[in-house]
């Protein structure tokens, strides 16, 4: 059975920057072709595909609101994902989750659905506070 975990959340002051990190159990991230990503939640809003990444083809996502300051990466000899964040602005406040897509042959992971991102773990939350 396939468990993800994130890890790393808190609160920071804006400007600040917070790495949070993804581990996996009973899954090996660089073995499949499927799709990570890291996804935001927060109240009253809907949730935000922030960064995705194809596990073996390396190819990255970012969501127009977090390009430049995030950075998803892999760390194939902890089978870590993780997330770094820098800059962070109050407007990052959420819930951080990550999650796996299966493959699909027909579409790049950027333009999966969130629904696809369907084995999550239950995140952490970061706040920014201003």
């Amino acid at each position: 059975q396939v468990q993800l975990q994130e890890s790393g959340g808190g609160s920071v002051q804006a400007g600040g920057s917070l790495n949070v990190s993804c581990a996996a159990s009973g899954y090996v991230f660089n073995d499949k072709r499927d799709c990570i990503g890291w996804f935001r939640q927060s109240p009253g809003k809907e949730t935000e595909k922030v960064a995705t990444r194809h596990m073996t083809s390396g190819i990255v996502f970012y969501a127009p609101s977090v390009k430049g300051r995030f950075t998803i990466a892999q760390n194939n000899v902890r089978n870590t994902v993780a997330l770094r964040m820098k800059s962070l602005e109050p407007e990052d406040t959420a819930m951080y989750y990550c999650a796996i897509a299966p493959y699909d042959r027909r579409v790049i992971c950027a333009q999966r659905p969130v629904t696809d991102y369907f084995i999550r773990g239950q995140g952490t939350q970061v706040t920014v506070s201003s």
